[in-house]
């Protein structure tokens, strides 16, 4: 097979598609997307913001305290509002998120369109204990209502309350 130059941008698959393309290899996953009216450079402050805003746009999390990052790898450790615990590792680079713990996973993707708004999508839920799936109970519900709350925390434009 030979290389054509420029030929990897033609397949390049932006943040949102390989959100989709991981999710469909979880069983019982579910995606929820949204197109936000903000740059993806402001939306992805918060989304990336672990340890301060997305225990305000994700319904389940309480507090996130990352341990260490390296590169692009990360390591936290997550309280529910039920007060389970979490210890994630996973990648968080621009655009993109993927952390998984024993018995979570959180994914998340943020890419622009030609308009200047942001495409963003999320998945994940409950693991299926010894299996990469999730369980699909009430995951949609959360997913939607974090969405919700992720629009409000963008267009709010003021994460320091």
């Amino acid at each position: 097979m030979t290389h054509t130059p420029g030929h990897e941008r033609e397949h390049a698959v932006d943040p949102v598609a390989r959100l989709r393309i991981m999710a469909a290899a979880v069983p019982g996953a579910r995606v929820v997307e949204a197109v936000l009216p903000a740059p993806l450079e402001a939306v992805w402050a918060v989304m990336s913001d672990l340890e301060g805003e997305f225990g305000r746009f994700q319904p389940d999390m309480r507090t996130v305290r990352v341990l260490r990052t390296t590169g692009d790898r990360v390591e936290a450790l997550a309280r529910s509002k039920y007060g389970l615990r979490a210890h994630f590792h996973g990648v968080l680079r621009p655009g993109w998120c993927w952390l998984q713990s024993r018995f979570l996973i959180i994914g998340m993707a943020a890419a622009p369109t030609p308009d200047g708004a942001t495409r963003v999508a999320l998945t994940g839920g409950v693991r299926v204990p010894g299996r990469a799936a999730i369980v699909p109970v009430g995951a949609e519900r959360e997913l939607r209502q974090a969405m919700a709350r992720l629009a409000g925390r963008v267009a709010a434009g003021d994460t320091t309350a």
